[in-house]
């Protein structure tokens, strides 16, 4: 729907240490009392060094052959030796690093405690609370989050759960509830904009998430379990991923290994120099799957977050029509070709006014071949609203070229 659809190489160390005969009787006293000792002594250090710097076919399978560390190198080369530099990492200023960034970040991070009402069929209407966190992007109050934090209705057969119908907010070391005001929201990217009526709040910083490494260094921030202004730290685990999440929808994120937890939604995850590069938003839970979190990158966010402001949602160009994946495969069976069937067209849309028809075919989109409503929607947004987009469709077992302008989607 649119708009709706290697050979391992093993090395081996051998530990060598200094040996010592057994002298005569003269020198019994002398090897007892002096070389033993000095002999076990320096067996043992070796051994010690032997163990610090781990066995090889271990490090190897761990750690890769080459190790890189603030830009030098360890490397293994044919000969069993190592060359390069390696720099030493001191924890401390690791730690350093972490402090550092939690004492900026935290004032910045808010905890977000959402009720909604619950009409059930076994019982009178009832209340459900949910918490989660959130950014403070302004200092009179305006705060960025997830969508799915602040609107997150939902029905089944049993019951059906409505909006928000309060939202409060904590900030950091204020034992003050803030009672919050929805300004926008945004399904498409799970994006919310809420705000407080406080002045003099500490906003975030925010970061370029274009410039993200995978191996950097990241922390979490958030309100987790309601356990407000917990940090978690790891590393940028991948960038640019691809995450489809339990509704069908594909989000491109920033990976980490960061823990993020129920209640850290809408929370930050930072960069080394406390700057914000992502939005918490989806883990990875199961039996087996440890420490995979991901967070919509800041970037993404920046004109989301502005047209929430202004416009209470976001403005976005529209087609009009509800399109079927052709395959091969469906497309033979059907005497069609690849391409995505039109299904249904909306009244009064742009799909209508250029005259598309139920039936056809879209094979291209702006000259670009396409097979996927996911691809034409790609190409789609590409544009703004008003702009001219050309479609070749086949119509009947030929191709016809539409041109029709982008109207905004209701």
């Amino acid at each position: 729907m649119e708009d709706n659809n290697s050979n391992q190489k093993t090395t081996t160390y051998t530990v060598v240490g200094n040996t010592s005969k057994k002298e005569k009787n003269q020198n019994y006293g002398f090897g007892r009392s002096v070389l033993l000792p000095f002999c076990s002594g320096v067996l043992g250090a070796t051994l010690i060094i032997g163990t610090c710097f781990g066995v090889p076919e271990i490090k190897e399978k761990i750690i890769g052959a080459t190790i890189s560390s603030s830009g030098s190198t360890l490397s293994q080369n044919n000969t069993n030796t190592y060359s390069g530099t390696l720099r030493e990492v001191s924890l401390s200023n690791y730690s350093d690093t972490g402090i550092q960034v939690a004492e900026k970040v935290r004032p910045s991070i808010v905890g977000i405690k959402v009720e909604y009402t619950v009409n059930s069929i076994f019982s009178n209407n009832g209340t459900a609370e949910a918490e989660g966190s959130g950014i403070i992007m302004s200092e009179d109050g305006y705060i960025l989050t997830n969508n799915h934090i602040v609107n997150s209705s939902s029905n089944n057969s049993y019951y059906e759960v409505s909006k928000a119908s309060k939202v409060t907010v904590h900030l950091y070391n204020d034992e003050t509830e803030y009672e919050a005001k929805i300004i926008g929201t945004d399904e498409q990217t799970d994006l919310a904009v809420i705000k407080i009526e406080k002045t003099g709040l500490t906003a975030a910083e925010i970061g370029n998430s274009d410039d993200v490494k995978v191996g950097e260094f990241s922390m979490a921030i958030g309100n987790p379990l309601g356990m407000q202004s917990s940090v978690t730290g790891g590393m940028i685990s991948a960038v640019n991923r691809d995450v489809t999440d339990s509704d069908g929808k594909t989000f491109t994120l920033i990976q980490t290994d960061a823990a993020i937890n129920a209640g850290n939604s809408g929370g930050a995850l930072v960069n080394a120099e406390g700057k914000v590069i992502g939005i918490n938003t989806l883990k990875l839970s199961g039996t087996g799957i440890e420490g995979m979190g991901f967070a919509i990158p800041i970037n993404s966010t920046l004109d989301i977050y502005d047209q929430l402001i202004q416009y209470n949602k976001v403005k976005r160009p529209y087609i009009g029509i509800t399109g079927i994946d052709l395959d091969e495969k469906t497309a033979e069976f059907n005497h069609l070709v690849v391409g995505v069937y039109v299904k249904a067209i909306e009244d009064f849309s742009s799909a209508e006014k250029a005259e598309l028809k139920v039936g056809d075919v879209i094979i291209e989109a702006d000259g670009k071949k396409i097979t996927t409503m996911d691809e034409l929607n790609e190409i789609k947004n590409t544009h703004k609203i008003g702009d001219e987009m050309t479609l070749k469709v086949n119509r009947n077992g030929n191709e016809v070229s539409i041109t029709l302008t982008l109207s905004e989607q209701p």
